[in-house]
Order: C-alpha cells, then structure tokens, then sequence
C-alpha cells in the first residue's frame, strides 16, 4: 500500500534512510528538515510525500517531489528511498510510478531527478535509466570532489504545437 506521508511517518523515513547506506548524516538531517518543511507549510505549496507500507503495515518506502521554482511545469523528485531489505520487489518502482502519475495530473511537462554519480549510487542510476529517463546532465564534483552529479529527466507532457 502506498498513502500520503503522514508527520508520525518521520522517524520511520529517517531510520529507513539511514539503512540504506548511501545517504551522508547532512543529507538524513536534510530530510529530516525536508519533512518538517513538508508537513508545516510546503504541502500547500504543491510538494508530495508518499509512503510504502508492506502487508503488515511496516514503512518500506518513501518519494518525495515536488514543483522546481521558476519553471514552467517542471517537477523534481527530491527523494525516493526503499529498505534494502524490500528492494527488487516493486515498492521503488511504483513509488515512482504514483509520482509520475501525480506530476501528469498536476500538468508537469518534465519530471527531473538527480543523484550521486559515485559506485554506491550505480544501481539507482540504472533503476532510472530502466524506468524510461534519460541522463541529461553530468555535473563532475557537484557534490564534493570525486562526487558528481547525475540529472535524469522524462518529458511528462508532449511539446505544444
């Protein structure tokens, strides 16, 4: 079952991301301020936030998206996290697909995510690549040195005549 991030979902989503050993201690205190964010103001700004539950209920994934300031219908996906202990069973993958969907409906005409051009990070890029994006940008030490950044886009809408 995938619904709506809920505030009582943080500790959950933190833990989870911490697990999955590719996030740096600032980047799980980001989303930790990310979901703060979330839940007191940024969702009436248009922001997303999705979670995963099992059959038992427990959180196994979360997405988090939201509009890129100062485009015309241009979404970013922020984050998008399964336990590694529920990967390779669809959770990620339909983690994405509701996103895609809710950028479809909000009007999006191009939903962009980034990550870590870094080994660890070799997987994700495949997953995307897999999912129909194209690399659009390779960005050599964004992040830090020896750390790029990848850019990965799928045009949600057709271009207007």
């Amino acid at each position: 079952m995938i619904r709506p991030t809920k505030p009582d979902d943080t500790a959950a989503l933190l833990t989870l991301a911490e697990a999955t050993a590719v996030f740096k201690p600032h980047e799980l205190e980001a989303l930790d301020e990310v979901l703060a964010d979330y839940h007191a103001t940024n969702h009436a700004y248009g922001h997303a936030a999705t979670t995963a539950l099992d059959a038992s209920g427990t959180v196994v994934g979360f997405a988090y998206l939201a509009p890129a300031a100062m485009t015309d219908r241009t979404w970013e996906l922020w984050w998008l996290a399964v336990d590694p202990r529920h990967q390779g069973h669809g959770f990620g993958r339909a983690l994405l697909e509701l996103a895609e969907d809710h950028v479809r409906r909000e009007s999006a005409r191009l939903f962009l995510i980034e990550t870590s051009d870094t080994p660890v990070y070799l997987p994700t890029r495949g997953f995307y690549l897999k999912a129909g994006y194209t690399q659009a940008a390779l960005i050599a030490d964004f992040y830090a040195d020896g750390d790029g950044k990848v850019v990965y886009a799928k045009r949600i809408a057709s271009v207007l005549a």
